[in-house]
């Protein structure tokens, strides 16, 4: 794989809209989240903790989890694409999400409060569920999303205007 990286470079270009891919991947990847939070009552216990109702709070982890999502395919760049180990990614970046989000940012958002027991299994178990599946939608998403080559050269920061107007590439001095 570092093989295929160095070849490639890291950061996907603006064409490849890196952003909105993990943006309609987190979001889309909610579902089977949701339904493992239904499973496990998880859902039910962080509405209570954070007053709102249950509706409420499916919508606003689903926008949490698309601003995860476009973080997440900024975050890994070029190998979020990869297909064979991305939901493998996903799943290093839903642990992540679980251990910075539920652990520590939840019971500062609710004075203290968080999920235990079975809930709790319920929240990691869907964070998990919700990386592996971003990490695995990735790919597919970014497909038809990804412009072709002469849709692309009409950026100002790629291809014959780039050179033209000596705009820089990312991460060069």
């Amino acid at each position: 794989m570092a093989s295929f990286l160095g070849a490639h470079g890291f950061d996907p270009g603006p064409t490849q809209r890196p952003l909105l891919t993990g943006a309609i991947s987190g979001v889309a990847a909610t579902v089977p989240a949701i339904a493992v939070l239904y499973a496990f009552g998880s859902l039910e216990v962080e509405a209570q903790i954070l007053g709102i109702s249950q509706p409420l709070t499916i919508a606003a982890g689903a926008l949490l989890m698309a601003c995860a999502g476009a973080g997440y395919s900024r975050l890994f760049g070029r190998a979020a694409n990869y297909i064979p180990g991305g939901w493998l990614f996903g799943l290093a970046f839903g642990f992540a999400l679980w251990a910075a989000g539920a652990v520590m940012i939840l019971p500062l958002a609710s004075h203290g409060q968080t999920p235990a027991g079975m809930a709790g299994i319920g929240v990691f178990a869907s964070l998990l569920i919700w990386g592996a599946t971003l990490g695995a939608l990735v790919p597919w998403v970014r497909r038809p999303l990804h412009q072709d080559i002469d849709e692309g050269a009409k950026h100002r920061s790629v291809g014959p205007n780039a050179a033209a107007s000596g705009v820089k590439p990312r991460g060069q001095p």
